[in-house]
């Protein structure tokens, strides 16, 4: 496994890299403690994969950096490099990933010794190497393992949800956050500013480089359409209304049979979400983000509202640079990490959405709420490389460039850690298995 070198800087020393290793490996070991051992190992949809592969593909991932890192290493096995593999080409054959489920072999309690001998060999090497001022190109590594381990959380998040749903009971559960009574939306002025990221901290490839962008005058709603907001919507005739819908969309609502949103259910004639906390009436959940919609139902949305969704270009602006500012801010609260009054992250422990309004010390300057986390926002934006991209890392986010859609600002399955206003989320306009939402915009 190589990185370019060059092109990551790290942002911890070894004793922090450590630590954090600790920390990240231990919470995905939290996510799945909860399940029985049948639940390790069932893929419910070809898109899906099982608690038991992530666990194990996320030490595969480590294991690539220690076969070139650890003098002396010997891979744990040759079968575990082929199950655990992904989609990287360059590592040798795989396992296609609808076909995860399939196999009972290696059983759960194998899979969680491999994890076991992994993390014991990564200490080794971290610790062999606490007093190397040349380590790095290593800590680059570590540093990219974990936050690829970080996306694999929330993957697992997912899963668990699409296997279990209400089923599931947490180890932890957080408490509802204040709340403010907010609604409209926020004028932007337009203009020249820079996009993506900059600085010495980490970010992925696809984020870079800091490029400067035009966009017009704008508005953005305050908060992500709700609940009530898209049940009105549904009821409006929105599914069966084609002049709402890209023509992708409206043949592939057709296809799957869409009434509504993942997750939600018709019991007569009443509309019913099913969420890790239960069933529940629409009205009861009503002032909640609506969740799990495609690009295509939350294009519909914004068309049958006479808006539309914003470029991912409008968002980093809305969220990152007051007006009349020259220097942007790395949340739209300010320069302060994500903590648990600011955001609905994973570590809140809330195993859900919160209301609209919520987490007022989180609002950015324009009085927009919850642009980090709750729900990831689609926007309108293609997935493609900003001008001047350099892949760092090969396979890892350059292959994508094609056919997906950019969302914005994590959920509450992301890591604290993890996330960045500068974050580019993507996926087929088609998806909807992950926690998607959005908010409107308009141009002026």
């Amino acid at each position: 496994m190589q990185a370019k070198t060059g092109e990551l800087r790290p942002a911890l020393d070894v004793a922090e890299t450590t630590e954090r290793f600790r920390e990240v490996r231990d919470r995905t070991m939290l996510i799945v403690e909860p399940l029985e051992i049948e639940d390790y190992v069932i893929q419910t949809a070809p898109f899906m994969s099982p608690p038991r592969w992530h666990i194990g593909h996320t030490s595969w991932f480590f294991e690539l950096l220690l076969k070139d890192h650890l003098p002396g290493y010997q891979v744990y096995s040759e079968e575990y490099l082929y199950y655990f593999n992904s989609y990287y080409e360059r590592f040798g054959t795989r396992i296609d990933r609808d076909k995860r489920g399939t196999r009972s072999r290696p059983t759960v309690r194998d899979t969680v010794a491999y994890r076991k001998r992994i993390d014991e060999s990564m200490l080794e090497l971290l610790h062999r190497n606490r007093d190397n001022p040349e380590a790095h190109s290593l800590l680059l590594l570590v540093r990219l393992g974990l936050e690829h381990e970080m996306q694999h959380q929330e993957l697992l998040v997912y899963d668990i949800k699409h296997l279990l749903c209400d089923l599931y009971q947490p180890v932890a559960k957080g408490t509802l956050p204040p709340r403010d009574n907010v609604g409209g939306a926020a004028e932007v002025e337009g203009g020249l500013f820079w996009l993506g990221h900059s600085g010495e901290g980490f970010a992925f490839d696809n984020e870079k480089p800091y490029h400067r962008v035009y966009v017009p005058d704008f508005t953005i709603d305050r908060v992500p359409v709700s609940n009530s907001d898209y049940l009105e919507f549904i009821l409006d005739g929105g599914y069966t209304d084609y002049r709402w819908w890209f023509a992708e969309g409206w043949d592939f609502i057709h296809k799957e049979g869409w009434q509504a949103p993942l997750y939600w259910e018709l019991r007569g004639f009443d509309w019913m979400i099913r969420d890790f906390s239960g069933l529940h009436q629409v009205e009861d959940k009503a002032d909640e983000p609506v969740t799990h919609v495609s690009f295509y139902e939350a294009s519909a949305f914004a068309k049958w509202a006479d808006k539309r969704l914003p470029t991912e270009a409008e968002w980093e602006k809305a969220a990152c640079l007051p007006a009349q500012q020259a220097n942007r801010l790395s949340f739209p609260w300010g320069d302060h990490e994500p903590d648990l009054l600011r955001a609905n992250l994973s570590e809140n422990d809330l195993w859900g959405v919160t209301p609209v309004g919520s987490f007022p010390e989180g609002a950015s300057s324009y009085g927009c709420y919850q642009m980090i986390g709750d729900v990831w926002e689609w926007t309108t934006s293609d997935y493609v490389p900003y001008p001047g991209f350099k892949p760092e890392f090969d396979e890892y986010n350059d292959k994508w460039f094609v056919g997906q859609k950019v969302l914005r600002g994590g959920s509450y399955a992301t890591p604290q850690y993890h996330i960045r206003s500068t974050y580019r989320n993507f996926f087929h306009p088609n998806e909807r298995w992950m926690i998607s939402g959005f908010r409107c915009a308009k141009t002026i």
